[in-house]
């Protein structure tokens, strides 16, 4: 059981030393326990990249079997020793968000807890901040705008973007996609160009990440985007296509004071922070 934890770990964190925390190992001891594995199947599992592990065929294969072993260990463990974790959690996170950082945590989550109901709300920042203050969230993955709104985890990269099809960049005044007027990446995005004394009209808006997408891939604008949601057939753009640096978002999770001492959340929580910190 405990090289199958330290495998899917690292399949889920990418790495082994984003593993580590994980499983309370240090990145030697996982390497061992990868081999240990390894030589008992009689084949390789994992490619050792410089960043990232990816899966061989043979490891893609036992990641299955693996998963569906450590969650009946997990209900195993449950049955025998102390109650099972119930509850619900009202979670929110912007789209931009999503798939990059909740996905990985509830993957990790749901096979130890699956009596635990989420519901996940997907908003802007700007809207899930006061919903988590109001009590309606019990926490959101936010970009934060002051010190108040939860730890920060890490900093996300914002990026203008473009379609090589179009060239927009060339246009004065330069057309624009944003979400709403509040947002922190329409702010950046404002700022910086009064910075650089570029005339700009505003063509789309939109709260949405698929529609700022859209409205890049159809030629109306460009847009700013967090790094993460970037789909691999826009063009990245800077200082060569005449557009300023963006400061980065600081992301960090957001919690209500009356989930405070609800177990369910707690556990969320301190899975989301130790994950997306590492």
């Amino acid at each position: 059981m405990d090289w199958l934890k330290c495998f899917v770990a690292v399949v889920d964190s990418g790495s082994l030393s984003s593993a580590a925390p994980t499983v309370h190992r240090s990145q030697s001891a996982i390497s061992m326990q990868l081999k240990k594995l390894e030589a008992a199947l009689g084949c390789r599992l994992l490619l050792r990249g410089p960043r990232q592990h990816q899966l061989t065929p043979e490891g893609q294969k036992l990641l299955g079997y693996a998963r569906r072993m450590l969650d009946l260990h997990a209900e195993t463990q449950a049955a025998f020793h102390g109650t099972e974790l119930k509850g619900r959690i009202r979670l929110g996170v912007p789209d931009d968000y999503a798939s990059k950082y909740i996905t990985p945590v509830l993957k990790r989550f749901a096979p130890y807890h699956g009596s635990v109901e989420i519901e996940l709300v997907c908003e802007q920042s700007t809207l899930l901040i006061p919903s988590v203050e109001r009590g309606d969230l019990d926490m959101a993955l936010i970009s934060r705008e002051n010190p108040k709104q939860g730890p920060v985890l890490f900093y996300e990269p914002l990026v203008w973007v473009g379609s090589t099809q179009f060239e927009i960049w060339r246009r004065t005044p330069l057309p624009i996609a944003v979400y709403e007027s509040t947002s922190l990446a329409t702010r950046s995005a404002i700022n910086t160009l009064a910075s650089q004394g570029r005339r700009y009209r505003v063509v789309y808006e939109s709260s949405s990440v698929t529609g700022q997408i859209a409205a890049v891939d159809s030629g109306l604008a460009v847009a700013v985007l967090p790094q993460c949601s970037i789909p691999d057939h826009l063009e990245v753009l800077g200082a060569v296509h005449g557009l300023g640096a963006l400061e980065p978002m600081e992301v960090s999770v957001y919690r209500s004071q009356v989930s405070n001492g609800d177990e369910a959340v707690d556990r969320l929580y301190e899975l989301l922070v130790q994950t997306l910190r590492a």
